[in-house]
């Protein structure tokens, strides 16, 4: 068994109050096919990368930068225009979280307050 995977990685699972907004939030900032059941959710590339969104009953979103709750996990997303991707997930209901440590990449929350960054590299 030496060399070989124990398993593979095909998706991430995000908590979440409501997980058919918030895979039509990733879907549409994306561009990835959304599928939507009645508990769950998710979005998934042509490629087969998936990220899929659980409904959790009491859901607490994270508060970022203070950790209290703790985020957990944040997405970082690629972008070749950080102007033009902001205005685009603003948009889609993101929003721009007022602590920025960085210059290559923004912070957002998204619609449920999960933070994700737009990075340029």
């Amino acid at each position: 068994m030496a060399g070989m995977a124990i398993a593979r990685f095909p998706s991430i699972v995000i908590d979440c109050p409501d997980p058919d907004a918030l895979a039509r939030f990733y879907g549409a900032m994306l561009d990835w096919k959304v599928d939507v059941s009645s508990d769950r959710a998710e979005v998934r590339a042509e490629y087969g990368q998936c990220i899929s969104f659980q409904q959790v009953n009491g859901y607490t979103p994270p508060v970022w930068p203070t950790q209290e709750p703790p985020q957990q996990m944040h997405l970082d997303v690629i972008v070749d225009d950080l102007d033009a991707a902001e205005a685009a997930v603003l948009d889609l209901g993101a929003t721009k979280h007022p602590h920025q440590p960085g210059t290559s990449f923004r912070v957002f929350l998204d619609p449920a307050g999960h933070p994700f960054c737009l990075c340029v590299n």
